[in-house]
């Protein structure tokens, strides 16, 4: 009788669970099919709904957000050494070195391991020398034009990404409008409104994603071209005074001029 009273009570339970079907299989039913279940089943369910409802697409641009996510993170990191290992020396150094104490900012810029500091040391140490000024120049610009072009890099990348992701949404948008006219085609007379309202936000959805790429690259793409520039205007700077330290551009003191001797009278004969 207590058997009986317990599984009477667990009834409606078993046949709730029952009538209760696999995420996996019904919000993410091609997404599982391409994705390994481990993988699958970590990522949140509404975001599975939201790719499984764009279609591939969905799941390209949200590949193209983590890449763009990833070089943001990456060109993050190489600016932030532009202002560690050492980058608050250069100043004092360029000072030390145009009031004529050369020793003295060589030996500030030895510890420093800061990218800027390591080519404003180089062209210190090549005028302590007797080298060629026009050479000289030369290898200095080629060892700004290899940091600089490390800081580039990636950055076409992201502006791909940026150009590319809402063309993307507008493809999926299309399919997408594509098969709901389709349905709609198939329903015959008996059409029903919540197909073809069904299919277009669901077309839609892939131009919201695409956009929702596009616009945080589009920023991040310009923020980081402008440290970029101000980057290479202030390597520029630190350079050329380097190269000008021994100019003297202050005006000239001017000798006292000595009074004209006065011509002495000859002695009254």
């Amino acid at each position: 009788m207590p058997e009986t009273l317990t599984a009477a009570a667990l009834a409606p339970l078993t046949a709730a669970a029952a009538e209760v079907s696999d995420p996996l299989t019904t919000a993410s039913s091609w997404l599982g099919m391409i994705m390994p279940s481990p993988i699958a089943t970590a990522i949140p369910e509404p975001l599975r709904a939201l790719l499984d409802a764009g279609g591939p697409v969905m799941l390209i641009l949200a590949a193209m957000s983590v890449l763009a996510l990833t070089i943001v993170l990456i060109k993050l990191w190489q600016f932030a050494r532009l202002r560690n290992g050492g980058a608050e020396s250069i100043e004092p150094a360029l000072h030390d070195w145009q009031a004529g104490r050369r020793r003295e900012a060589v030996e500030r810029l030895a510890d420093a391991r800061n990218p800027l500091a390591e080519v404003v040391r180089t062209a210190m140490l090549g005028s302590l020398h007797a080298n060629d000024p026009a050479a000289l120049r030369e290898e200095v610009e080629r060892r700004a034009q290899r940091l600089l072009t490390a800081l580039r890099s990636h950055l076409r990348g992201l502006e791909v990404i940026a150009s590319l992701s809402p063309l993307l949404g507008l493809l999926g948008t299309v399919i997408g409008m594509i098969d709901a006219f389709r349905a709609l085609e198939a329903a015959g007379n008996q059409v029903d409104p919540s197909v073809l309202s069904g299919g277009i936000w669901v077309a839609l959805l892939t131009t919201a994603a695409g956009l929702s790429v596009a616009i945080p690259s589009v920023v991040a793409l310009n923020w980081l071209e402008r440290l970029l520039e101000g980057v290479t205007r202030r390597l520029e700077d630190q350079v050329t005074r380097v190269f000008t330290g021994g100019l003297r551009l202050e005006e000239p003191v001017e000798a006292p001029q000595r009074p004209a001797a006065t011509q002495r009278i000859p002695d009254a004969l």
